[in-house]
């Protein structure tokens, strides 16, 4: 069984027209669009982790780095995983549920993650490498937590895709630094993913080199689109303006005996 044939049955094009459909609601009305969103990711994990291991992953300790204001904190409970959250921004934490429920939240960088070597079972990151200066040691921090036999998962938006400029929309093709600029000019003030503080430009190509690199790369694939169109992955250029979302699915090496 490969890595992706559980989570494959559920990535439908009815599921990628759901997803879709809530984007519009991601600033008017964060708490609807975050738990759907939030609630697929349990689902994809937890399909993930099945595909891998032949075993749910009911009971496991799941590290969501970049976790925010907790709505992936219920939906991955409610699946069953004891979550432990981390979030530098104490803002952003306080924005939602985060300080409701059994989950754990710490306070801290993705680039120096404060765990021990091979202390949890599954390492996630959704939408978060985009965010900082140095994506790829945020995913080495990943591996380095998740024990051997675990797995690290980290999907973020590709610059070159349609959503790479977030709130600055398409004018991100004209350029990071003068799309930013722009915003700032029509209104007012700089965008909370400002391009160059806390929009950064990250590509598939550069996720999938880390992957081959790593030796634990074990899928790749578009997030939010339907199995029959994840080839996209495999085509250099056009992946960078089609594939949108890059989920590397990567699982520790055991360690030797």
């Amino acid at each position: 069984m490969s890595a992706t044939d559980v989570f494959a049955r559920r990535a439908t094009l009815s599921r990628s027209v759901r997803l879709l459909a809530q984007f519009r609601f991601e600033r008017s009305d964060p708490a609807r669009f975050y738990s759907v969103l939030a609630e697929d990711t349990a689902a994809m994990v937890g399909d993930l982790w099945l595909a891998t291991h032949r075993e749910p992953g009911a009971g496991l300790v799941l590290l969501d780095v970049g976790g925010g204001p907790g709505y992936f904190a219920t939906a991955f409970e409610d699946a069953g995983f004891t979550y432990i959250g981390v979030e530098p921004d104490p803002a952003e934490m306080h924005s939602g549920p985060a300080t409701g429920g059994t989950a754990t939240y710490v306070r801290a960088s993705g680039m120096a993650l404060p765990f021990a070597e091979a202390s949890v079972d599954i390492c996630l990151s959704s939408n978060v490498a985009e965010h900082v200066p140095e994506p790829w040691l945020l995913a080495r921090e990943m591996l380095r937590v998740t024990r051997p036999g675990g797995l690290a998962v980290m999907s973020y938006t590709v610059w070159l895709g349609p959503f790479g400029g977030h709130e600055m929309g398409l004018t991100h093709y004209l350029g990071g630094a003068r799309a930013a600029a722009r915003y700032a000019r029509k209104h007012g003030h700089p965008a909370k993913n400002n391009y160059g503080s806390s929009l950064f430009a990250v590509s598939a190509a550069e996720g999938l080199d880390f992957g081959a690199g790593s030796g634990a790369l074990v899928a790749a694939f578009p997030r939010y689109h339907p199995r029959w169109a994840w080839w996209m992955t495999k085509v250099p250029l056009l992946r960078e303006f089609l594939v949108s979302n890059l989920v590397l699915v990567l699982r520790k090496p055991l360690s030797p005996d």
